[in-house]
């Protein structure tokens, strides 16, 4: 979506107006055909409300949209002026308009609250249609351009960080999106580095030969029946002071799910494909505070491999050895993300000794159980670190629930055979995920896991989303950012 700014707005310029409107405040000046239509439907301005009627300005018939934002003192305010750019688009984005002009003119709004607006609406613009080669014409998206009038002073200003969010977010719906035949582990890094690629971040990728070298026996047994060879990407930004320890981000990046041996059901395997959404998640965030040049230090590492069921595939009952030498005995080959993080955890605290680690996951379906795809999951070792990502999730809207953890739980996963086996019984799957991860943990170093399964994918459209993948986690872990490191 093209934006730009205008003072005022041109004659004969667009077809499409949308005004913004404070509840109970509809603007006096509106053509009076237009004042009874918003009357006739008992449009008031509440957050959420939109009404269109057409006019007649300059000899052009001009379609006019007033939206509601609510009330000027309501709690979620900028919630409801981000979903009210959000909702202008998703309702003319295949509408034929090619040009929409927002107008915040006596709306009383931030430059904040207005750079959230277009960030809704440029959300709600994303698309993934490459490969639909037969989409009717009424159907494809037709509005490219929004032209915004009214805005308050540092609007423009705002709006360069919250393109770059955007940016963010698009990347990694776009991850998620792709087939496993397109994004697997090998093409997530090539598909990395050509969109980093002049930012700053400076790249690493390990391959099979350096993990085996590193003793990464877990994660590479995932990957051991997969024909796609593995990798760990590493992404760095050195915004902060020099010398400064790095906060880390790790992605679980299983790019397809099988379930290995532990086949999964053949009805919605095909939605594994989104199964790398932690990865995901961490590269778009990478991106967006890359672009937004961000005065921190980050590290995101992503560990990506396949896992497939053949002849070579991990057997349940095998044993590996991990990086940090504890031994896993692997009692379900489809509880694999855990075994894929772990070798991560330990190469990031090990290489870089960050300051606080928090990793991403779609780890387990227990957690859409526990919260449905209201929340992700939050686990954590940290009081202070758990708090800080649950401000950043309300401010963000990519909210957290935070779930408990102890020693009752941990001793669930207890082997008989190796130092800790890959799952627990039946019931709590989501905590003994949380507390195998934790025991990899060293040094007492801060660390969250959040476990993401039920949100980074919607079968319905969102506020700022269609159906598909939502890029939940790079507006967390970027205000996560902004208000620890930068604050």
């Amino acid at each position: 979506m093209k934006i730009q700014f205008l003072d005022a707005a041109t004659s004969g310029a667009t077809r499409l107006i949308a005004r913004f409107v404070n509840q109970d405040a509809v603007p006096a000046d509106l053509e009076p055909v237009l004042a009874s239509g918003a009357q006739i439907a008992r449009f008031s301005g509440k957050a959420g409300q939109l009404f269109d009627g057409f006019v007649e300005r300059d000899g052009q018939v001009v379609r006019v949209a007033l939206v509601g934002i609510g009330a000027a003192d309501a709690k979620d305010r900028k919630g409801a002026i981000e979903r009210a750019g959000a909702g202008v688009v998703a309702k003319y984005l295949t509408s034929g308009e090619t040009a929409l002009t927002l107008d915040f003119t006596g709306a009383g709004l931030s430059a904040e609250d207005a750079a959230g607006a277009l960030l809704g609406a440029t959300l709600r613009s994303w698309r993934h249609d490459v490969y639909r080669t037969k989409l009717g014409d009424d159907k494809k998206p037709s509005l490219t351009d929004i032209t915004v009038v009214g805005a308050p002073e540092g609007t423009e200003a705002a709006w360069e960080v919250e393109q770059a969010i955007a940016q963010g977010v698009a990347f990694t719906r776009e991850l998620v999106t792709e087939p496993a035949n397109i994004i697997y582990p090998e093409s997530f890094v090539d598909r990395a580095r050509d969109r980093l690629e002049g930012t700053g971040v400076v790249l690493r990728v390990l391959d099979e030969d350096e993990m085996g070298a590193l003793g990464m026996g877990s994660l590479l047994g995932v990957s051991q029946g997969s024909v796609r060879p593995a990798r760990i990407l590493v992404m760095e930004w050195n915004g902060g002071e020099p010398g400064t320890k790095p906060i880390a981000f790790v992605g679980k990046g299983v790019t397809f799910d099988t379930g290995g041996i532990s086949l999964k059901q053949p009805p919605g395997m095909e939605d594994m494909k989104w199964d790398m959404g932690g990865a995901g998640a961490v590269t778009g965030a990478m991106l967006a505070i890359a672009l937004r040049k961000a005065n921190a230090n980050v590290v995101g590492v992503c560990g990506l491999v396949e896992n497939m069921p053949d002849g070579n595939a991990q057997r349940p009952g095998d044993v590996v050895t991990s990086m940090s030498g504890q031994t896993i005995e692997v009692i379900n080959t489809d509880a694999e993300g855990r075994l894929v993080l772990c070798d991560a955890l330990t190469w990031v605290q090990r290489e870089y000794q960050p300051t606080r680690i928090v990793d991403l996951a779609t780890l387990t379906g227990a957690i859409i159980l526990s919260l449905a795809h209201e929340y992700a999951g939050l686990f954590s070792n940290d009081d202070a670190l758990a708090a800080d990502l649950s401000a950043a999730g309300d401010a963000s809207g990519d909210r957290l629930w935070r779930m408990p953890m102890g020693p009752a739980y941990d001793k669930l996963i207890d082997s008989p055979i190796a130092d800790i086996r890959n799952v627990g019984p039946r019931y709590g799957g989501s905590i003994t995920a949380a507390q195998f991860l934790l025991r990899f943990i060293e040094n007492d170093t801060p660390w969250a896991h959040l476990d993401i399964a039920g949100t980074v994918w919607s079968d319905k459209p969102g506020a700022t989303w269609d159906k598909g993948a939502t890029g939940f986690g790079v507006r967390l872990l970027d205000r996560f950012v902004r208000d620890t490191l930068e604050a």
